[in-house]
């Protein structure tokens, strides 16, 4: 599915680390997933305000699908994680490259985004974290085997709704800097404010299928553009849909339990600004803990099982892997914000002078101004065949995705977001002029263009690749 659209964009500079591109050979392929289950009691992130985990209601996994082509080898692990850093993910590189011959540089790693899971970073879970990627990559290694591959896509946008509304009501758009947005994101459902969704949905379901030669299913790795669907158990940890995507996939496709298991795989695409829940609808359907998300996975799975069943299988591949560091300068408070800060200081926590977060966004933006001032951003692309995979750090907004997709020189794209590190979100420049909460200095911590700079950087890797 191709979108046209015709922008014009300003330099980046480019830091190439690898852009091998290996000649078609003979598929070999291995599968594998690895818990990744934090200790109870680490606290749950995802909402403003963290709370501790009672219970693993179901397992957190790493998940590897590795490619190998005789000469280059690829690479996909997908964390259910709400997000990993680049420090985290290069200290498994570091031990991949020591303890296999995968090279790191051509493996994609990724978090998922379930708001179920705790943070990566702390004492008592990174080591565990670090280790289920690695073991992970080690044992679908261990799996490879000759396989045959397939790639396609199905579209459901039943699932899909964009969550930054225009609305007339400015109660609603007011910001925690004391100004006034033009949209909101997650307005109240079925209010007579809303206007008209701010941005569109990606429709497409991207999918990658490997069976052996006898047509075992050995793996499948999807791509959706759904920032996630929630309505856990209080205190519970969970993998929301995508972890329950993988499980039914399999189920699905009838894989048996001879030889290494199969291994399904739900990644997230270009999500930063859509949703599960449909705000023109005045009252939805009241759901159960864990139902509403069974039921987005099933339609999930059932159309890419039914696509799958359409397409042609091929054993000569050509593999390719090509990164970059992009150097993006961090946003910082001025000194009219800063004064606005230090009014919001003065407040009873009680009395918001705006905004009910504004305490919490004069801490985020002092944040930035006590760090560094540019980030160093890792950007990838893997081809295989005529399909190229995009991995960016950050929540993607839906156009960006849809517009790599447009000007991708390959005939098949799509793009992995929260992959290899994790920036926050990526607003177009036309969608910070229009504010809301993914815009907020805080939540979007670099520059307004950035997403100029990026879509530019990955197009041209794949120009590199493509070659």
């Amino acid at each position: 599915m191709r979108y046209r659209r015709s922008l014009t964009f300003g330099a980046a500079v480019l830091l190439l680390v690898s852009s091998p591109v290996a000649v078609a050979g003979t598929l070999r392929a291995g599968a594998a997933a690895v818990e990744i289950n934090p200790p109870v009691g680490e606290p749950i992130v995802g909402g403003f305000v963290p709370f501790p985990s009672k219970a693993i209601h179901d397992p957190l996994h790493a998940r590897c699908l590795l490619l190998h082509d005789g000469t280059q080898q690829i690479a996909f692990v997908v964390c259910d994680s709400l997000k990993i850093d680049r420090a985290i993910f290069d200290e498994a590189r570091k031990l991949i490259d020591q303890e296999t011959s995968v090279p790191s540089a051509g493996i994609l790693m990724s978090a998922t985004h379930t708001h179920s899971a705790t943070p990566c970073g702390s004492d008592t879970y990174r080591g565990t974290l670090v280790r289920g990627i690695v073991d992970a990559v080690k044992s679908a290694e261990k799996n490879l085997e000759p396989a045959r591959i397939a790639w396609g896509g199905v579209d459901e946008d039943s699932e899909l709704n964009n969550r930054r509304w225009y609305v007339t009501d400015e109660e609603l758009l007011k910001n925690p800097f004391g100004g006034v947005d033009k949209v909101r994101m997650n307005p109240p459902r079925g209010s007579a404010a809303l206007v008209r969704p701010a941005g569109p949905v990606d429709p497409e379901i991207s999918f990658i299928s490997v069976r052996s030669p006898d047509g075992r299913p050995i793996s499948l790795l999807a791509n959706y553009s759904l920032h996630y669907v929630g309505g856990v158990g209080s205190g519970d940890v969970s993998a929301d849909y995508f972890g329950i995507f993988a499980n039914r996939i399999g189920e699905l496709l009838n894989a048996q339990s001879s030889g290494p298991a199969f291994v399904g795989i739900l990644s997230n695409g270009t999500s930063g600004d859509v949703n599960n829940i449909n705000f023109a609808a005045k009252s939805g359907k009241k759901y159960e803990a864990y139902e509403k998300m069974r039921e987005v996975a099933e339609v999930v799975a059932l159309r890419v099982a039914e696509a799958e069943k359409n397409l042609s299988y091929h054993h000569d591949i050509k593999l390719g892997a090509a990164s970059c560091d992009l150097t993006l300068q961090v946003r910082k408070p001025d000194a009219e914000l800063q004064a606005w800060f230090a009014e919001v200081d003065a407040q009873p926590d009680d009395k918001p002078l705006s905004h009910r977060y504004e305490k919490i966004y004069a801490q985020r933006c002092r944040t930035l101004l006590a760090g560094p001032d540019e980030y160093h951003v890792p950007l990838q692309v893997l081809r295989i065949n005529d399909l190229a995979i995009a991995a960016i750090p950050f929540e993607v907004f839906t156009e960006i995705g849809l517009q790599i997709k447009d000007e991708s020189p390959f005939a098949d794209t799509f793009t992995i977001e929260l992959a290899n590190d994790s920036h926050g979100y990526l607003p177009t420049p036309e969608q910070h002029e229009l504010g809301g909460y993914e815009t907020w200095m805080g939540t979007n911590r670099v520059q307004k263009d950035a997403s100029v700079l990026i879509t530019k950087t990955i197009l041209d890797l794949m120009s590199q690749l493509k070659q």
